[in-house]
């Protein structure tokens, strides 16, 4: 279908600006586009206690932010990862649609910050990411979380770090997980799909610059083989948590994605696959500014009702 309306309004206003595309900017000029879609967001819900805390990592400690709604406990338990391109993005990015996910969900979210390429190259993130579940298990509690359903999300970068994160849960002696939900994950930087070359330019994340972004995240190109870098390399995906991958139409990692999608089916795992006709990486982010953005949070909060019921 043709660019959503909305889409195409924000695509020529970046346009007009003078917006670079992503490997054309520095990290820390990156950083700063990336840190800038607040201004594309709702107004933050309020939320009934949000707290901030840290997990350890290797070398020191990274950020938690765990949500805590109005709703009877024991509560079930999201733990989201940002996206950024394993670079950029950060817990305030999330703050907005994390904030409406533990209100629509009655869910405790838990946003995960990690240690970010180049400075910490792969596999820092996956390792922090897994650190980060393992945290959760042993005091989600005395937040008021269950910690029998709990669920991994992430969009982009960090729908890569979620599905790699449920993966090795399950090879690495748990927790078990209720649900993965995966928004337009970056799967694997060899993808030669048909959507790579035909939306190559022209709808924020290009071709180029989805290449820059694992560059500077893998630390050699054998990581490419990894399946902790690049989960279709998993040999069996069998015995994972049910899974919603979303996509978007204008988007140049949608094939790899739902090549993905397709993968965890075959290999059993309960699987719902939603592209969103019309839209661009980064529309989740994007709530403000997209009407139908909404429709992919709902789209999750559905989902996950399901998965993390009593």
């Amino acid at each position: 279908m043709p660019v959503d309306a909305d889409v195409q309004a924000l695509l020529d206003t970046m346009d007009q600006q003078g917006l670079k595309s992503f490997e054309q900017l520095s990290v820390d000029e990156s950083r700063g586009v990336i840190a800038s879609f607040t201004t594309l967001q709702k107004p933050r819900q309020g939320v009934g206690k949000v707290v901030d805390a840290l997990y350890p990592v290797e070398g020191g400690h990274q950020a938690l932010r765990i949500y805590i709604p109005e709703a009877a406990g024991p509560l079930p338990v999201i733990l989201y990862f940002h996206g950024g391109g394993f670079i950029a993005g950060d817990l305030e990015v999330v703050e907005e649609p994390n904030r409406s996910l533990a209100n629509d969900t009655s869910a405790i979210v838990v946003a995960a910050s990690y240690r970010l390429a180049p400075e910490n190259r792969f596999p820092a993130a996956t390792d922090d990411a897994l650190a980060a579940l393992r945290w959760v298990q042993e005091n989600i509690e005395q937040y008021g979380g269950d910690a029998g359903r709990l669920a991994v999300m992430g969009d982009s970068a960090g729908g890569n770090l979620a599905t790699v994160t449920a993966i090795r849960a399950r090879d690495e002696g748990g927790p078990q997980l209720r649900a993965q939900v995966l928004v337009y994950p970056v799967i694997d930087p060899a993808a030669d799909l048909p959507s790579r070359a035909e939306f190559k330019e022209g709808y924020l994340l290009t071709a180029a610059g989805l290449d820059s972004f694992w560059d500077k995240y893998l630390s050699s190109p054998q990581d490419a083989e990894d399946p902790h870098a690049v989960p279709s390399k998993t040999p069996s995906l069998a015995g994972l948590p049910p899974a919603l991958v979303l996509t978007t139409e204008y988007e140049v990692a949608r094939d790899e994605a739902e090549a993905y999608a397709k993968q965890l089916t075959e290999a059993g795992v309960e699987t719902e696959a939603l592209r969103f006709d019309g839209l661009i990486h980064g529309a989740y982010w994007m709530s403000g500014v997209l009407q139908r953005s909404d429709d992919m949070h709902q789209s999750i909060v559905q989902f996950l009702a399901k998965r993390l019921a009593d």
